[in-house]
């Protein structure tokens, strides 16, 4: 079995981790020019200087504009890929995938929870070969 990273905080003990640990990101909103927010990050790893960010959506959705031009900006030159997972978070159920990578977007394909694992996988190995 692999490692393990549990989630520390349990919601029965403590109460709601979203009300009372995240933090409410539009108290900054008055800070950023335009119509920019900033937006909550899922997941992030760094190997070899090289990133992956997970982005978690309940649906293939069509990425916010915001996002979508901070990914498509971010993921020019590989320093750092997006891949974006849809399902349901409580049972990990994994339905679709897409990626960003240099700038381009791959679209939503059907996926499961083990071909996620396996792209991600693939991420490190590419990582690991790498140099920044």
């Amino acid at each position: 079995m692999g490692k393990k990273n549990p989630m520390r905080w349990d919601c029965k003990i403590k109460g709601c981790f979203n009300k009372l640990m995240r933090p409410k990101l539009e108290v900054f909103a008055e800070c950023l020019p335009r119509t920019c927010q900033f937006t909550d990050v899922d997941g992030l790893v760094e190997i070899n200087g090289k990133g992956l960010l997970l982005e978690w959506k309940h649906w293939p959705m069509r990425i916010p504009t915001g996002q979508r031009i901070a990914f498509e900006r971010l993921t020019r030159g590989g320093l750092l890929s997006v891949i974006c997972m849809a399902g349901d978070a409580a049972t990990m159920e994994v339905t679709h995938m897409a990626f960003w990578f240099d700038g381009k977007f791959d679209n939503w394909d059907l996926a499961t929870l083990d071909e996620a694992k396996q792209e991600i996988r693939k991420w490190v190995a590419w990582a690991e070969r790498v140099s920044v």
